[in-house]
C-alpha cells in the first residue's frame, strides 16, 4: 500500500476528505492517505511541501502560486473550491476601531509570512486605496494566537475565513467590521513535483475519489448538521456557507492563473510571472 501525506486546514471545506478517509475509500484503492491538520494555514503548508513533510496540500490559490513562483518545487493539479474565500476583517470586541477606514496604518495579525492572511491584507489595502508599503504585521501562527494579540493590543485586526471565525464574534471575543472576498477561486490542490513524477497514477486516483465526493457533498442528508457539530457552528451559518461554496473538479485555467499572478505582481507580492507549465500540471 502506497503511503501519501496530505495537509490541509482543519476547516469545513475539508470535510469531504475526512468522509472519504472514514469510509476507507482511499484504502480500497490500496492508497494509505495520511491527513495532517495544519491550523497555521497556507504559509506553513508551503514550507511543508518544500521540506517534503507533505506530498499534497489543499491550499489557498494565491499562497501556493506565490510560493511556486518563488521556487517551491510543486504544481497545482486541480482547483478544489471554485468560489471565493470570504475573509472577515475582525477587531477585538472592545476595540476603538469601528469602520474599515479606521484600520489604515494599523497592525494586522497574520498566521505567518507568506500566509493567506498576509496576502489578503495587501488585497484589502489595495481595495481601500491604502499605501501597501505602510502595512504592519504581527505573526500569531493560529486563531488562538490572534485572539491573544487582539486582546492584548499587539495587533489591531485579523483577517480569517468569516464562518470559521464567527463563533468568536458570537461569543463577544471579536467584532467583524467588514468582509473581503478573494478575487479568485480560493483552494487548489498542490503536489510536490517528485511525487508527481513518481506517482502520478496514484495522484490521479486520489483526485478521482475526492471529486466523486465533492460532486455530491451538498446533497448528503443532514450534512449541514454534521458540519455544524464538527466545526462548532450554528446550523443556519453552515447553511449560508454551503449556499456560497462551490467545490470544483476542474483544473485551474490559464486565464485565472494569469489573473491571480497579475494582481500579485501589482501588489508587489511576486516580482515575476511564472508560466502556466511551471505552475500547473494535469494528471
Amino acid at each position: 500500500m502506497r503511503k501519501i501525506k496530505i495537509a490541509g486546514v482543519p476547516e469545513h471545506f475539508n470535510l469531504p476528505w475526512h468522509l472519504c478517509l472514514n469510509n476507507k475509500e482511499f484504502e480500497s484503492q490500496n492508497i494509505d492517505l495520511e491527513w495532517i491538520d495544519v491550523p497555521e494555514g497556507t504559509g506553513k503548508m508551503c514550507q511543508m511541501l518544500r521540506n517534503a513533510e507533505t506530498d499534497i496540500a489543499v491550499i489557498l490559490s494565491e499562497g501556493i502560486v506565490k510560493d511556486i513562483v518563488a521556487g517551491n518545487s510543486s504544481k497545482i493539479v486541480q482547483v478544489y473550491v471554485d468560489s471565493p474565500l470570504i475573509w472577515g476583517i475582525h477587531v477585538d470586541a472592545k476595540s476603538k476601531y469601528h469602520m474599515l477606514s479606521d484600520l489604515e496604518n494599523t497592525k494586522a495579525a497574520i498566521s505567518r509570512l507568506g500566509s493567506g492572511s498576509q496576502l489578503m491584507a495587501y488585497v484589502n489595502a489595495n481595495n481601500q486605496n491604502w499605501k501597501t508599503d505602510n502595512l504592519q504585521f504581527e505573526i500569531v501562527n493560529t486563531i488562538d494566537g490572534a485572539v491573544t494579540a487582539l486582546t492584548e493590543g499587539t495587533a489591531d485586526y485579523f483577517m480569517w475565513e468569516r464562518f470559521m471565525t464567527k463563533p468568536l464574534v458570537d461569543n463577544g471575543t471579536f467584532r467583524r467590521i467588514a468582509d473581503c472576498p478573494t478575487p479568485w477561486p480560493c483552494f487548489v490542490i498542490a503536489v510536490r513535483n517528485e511525487v508527481l513524477e513518481n506517482n502520478s497514477e496514484i495522484i490521479g486516483q486520489i483526485l478521482n475519489i475526492i471529486n466523486q465526493k465533492t460532486v455530491s457533498f451538498k446533497s448528503i442528508p443532514g450534512i449541514d448538521a454534521v458540519l455544524a457539530k464538527k466545526y462548532h457552528q450554528k446550523v443556519e451559518d453552515i447553511q449560508e456557507w454551503l449556499s456560497l461554496t462551490k467545490w470544483s473538479q476542474q483544473q485551474l485555467s490559464e486565464e485565472m492563473l494569469n489573473n491571480i499572478q497579475k494582481q500579485l505582481l501589482e501588489l508587489k507580492i511576486i516580482d515575476k510571472i511564472g508560466t502556466f507549465d511551471e505552475i500547473v500540471k494535469t494528471v
